[in-house]
């Protein structure tokens, strides 16, 4: 049957289920509000590594390994990993799940690249082309810097609407049936396009991709014909607290208020009051480690019946940042719901 909803909407004929899921996170992010909720807490962010590419690679075989273990599965049961990071040719992903050898999509959306990779893994599923998968995310505070911004030694002045890239990963077995555990299930999937509102601030992440979750939200609410008040909650992935007042402000001008069931990974992941993080987290990792470990526990305890997860990202590199160019953004959003 034909599961394409409205112009840019995917209603599964069948749930896919989200057998289990593991977290991983460095120090700074185990002091913060979720810090009890993750199955592992870094005591030192180089995780026994030498180099800042080589324990984010450390914190993807780690994430998938024990996903692998509480979902009851093995490598050879996998049909496809679906993985991504932040890093130049996804370095962390290639070096972290080789030993594996499970068939690989390698995936890139920045920061929303965990609903990139979650949303392809429950559409190979309910294709018929997959019987289970994995879907795994990462990112690194020091290996981001590196990458995007400036050498840690360097000790910049970050401004107060910098957000702060989480060391963490997350990593989600997804299952055509269930299994013997089932944390949730995705009935639907909205796809994102890419949103340039011109803005070239790289140190200011959440309203640069902003309006790509305004865009992407208000194309759910018109294919699924909804409001927000069909949901428990509308989560963002790293937009942090510029971006959440930018994206609420932007979908009040399109007729929805998301205002009282507006979350943002971001913002829940670290303490204002005592850590200093600006504007929140950001990165691969921040929401995937909010869902597997906050999210999906929430849907597990009844506390909340139906979520619409929408992590977003900023389409930038290195080389585009250096000649001026601005910074679109993405977001992709997948309806969660109780098992």
């Amino acid at each position: 049957m034909d599961q394409k909803m409205g112009r840019a909407s995917i209603q599964l004929d069948a749930p896919v289920y989200i057998w289990d899921s593991a977290s991983i996170v460095g120090k700074k992010e185990g002091e913060g509000p979720l810090g009890l909720l993750f199955d592992m807490v870094g005591e030192d962010d180089l995780f026994g590594c030498k180099t800042w590419e080589e324990a984010e690679s450390s914190l993807q075989k780690d994430a998938v390994y024990m996903a692998m273990g509480k979902a009851g599965v093995k490598p050879e049961d996998i049909s496809f990993i679906f993985a991504g990071d932040l890093l130049g040719q996804s370095i962390a992903t290639s070096f972290g799940i080789s030993s594996y050898q499970i068939p690989l999509f390698g995936v890139y959306g920045a920061c929303s690249t965990c609903g990139e990779s979650l949303a392809l893994g429950a559409m190979s599923i309910a294709g018929g082309f997959a019987d289970k998968v994995i879907c795994v995310t990462s990112s690194h505070f020091a290996s981001a810097e590196k990458e995007f911004r400036y050498p840690l030694e360097y000790g910049n002045q970050r401004p107060l609407s910098a957000s702060w890239t989480v060391t963490g990963s997350g990593a989600f077995v997804l299952g055509r049936e269930r299994g013997k555990k089932t944390r949730a299930v995705i009935t639907g999937i909205t796809v994102g396009k890419i949103v340039d509102y011109g803005l070239k601030d790289s140190m200011n992440m959440g309203a640069c991709m902003a309006p790509a979750a305004a865009s992407t939200l208000e194309q759910h609410f018109i294919d699924y014909n909804s409001q927000p008040e069909d949901y428990d909650k509308i989560i963002t992935g790293d937009l942090g607290s510029v971006g959440q007042t930018v994206l609420i402000d932007l979908m009040r001008d399109k007729g929805y208020d998301i205002s009282q069931v507006h979350m943002d990974c971001g913002i829940e992941i670290f303490d204002p009051a005592s850590q200093d993080t600006h504007a929140g987290g950001s990165g691969c990792g921040c929401s995937a480690v909010t869902l597997s470990a906050f999210i999906l526990k929430q849907l597990e305890e009844n506390n909340w019946k139906k979520v619409l997860f929408m992590p977003t990202g900023a389409l930038l590199s290195k080389t585009s940042f250096n000649e001026g160019k601005s910074v679109p953004g993405i977001a992709h959003a997948l309806v969660l719901e109780q098992a």
